[in-house]
């Protein structure tokens, strides 16, 4: 697996509103959108994204971090094959598909793969 770079950072509050100002409002970021998000979502200039959800709208954590690689489904196969526990299927929406997958740590993460 080759990791590209860190490409999304997520939030799930139950302050969404307040959180998605602030990140508007305070941060100055540019609100975007994509069909199939959960999320008020922000891009940030090098590409990135940083979304904000409700308390469930992003599954079951309070943050999520996606990690860039150039093919899903082979980096898919190799956590699958490390014994990690993957997604069945990967979500997708305008700009990517994405895939969530937990770590030794416990949390949840994510593989991003842009379209």
């Amino acid at each position: 697996m080759r990791i590209l770079g860190l490409v999304f950072a997520g939030s799930a509050t139950d302050r969404r509103g307040e959180m998605t100002g602030f990140v508007a409002d305070v941060l100055g970021l540019e609100r975007v959108e994509d069909s199939g998000v959960e999320a008020d979502l922000f891009a940030l200039p090098d590409g990135s994204r940083f979304g904000v959800a409700g308390p469930r709208g992003m599954g079951e954590t309070s943050r999520t971090i996606g990690f860039l690689v150039d093919d899903l489904d082979a980096a898919a196969a190799e956590l699958r094959a490390a014994g990690a526990w993957v997604a069945d299927e990967p979500g997708a929406n305008d700009a990517e598909r994405y895939l969530h997958f937990r770590a030794p740590d416990g949390a949840l993460y994510e593989l991003i793969q842009r379209r």
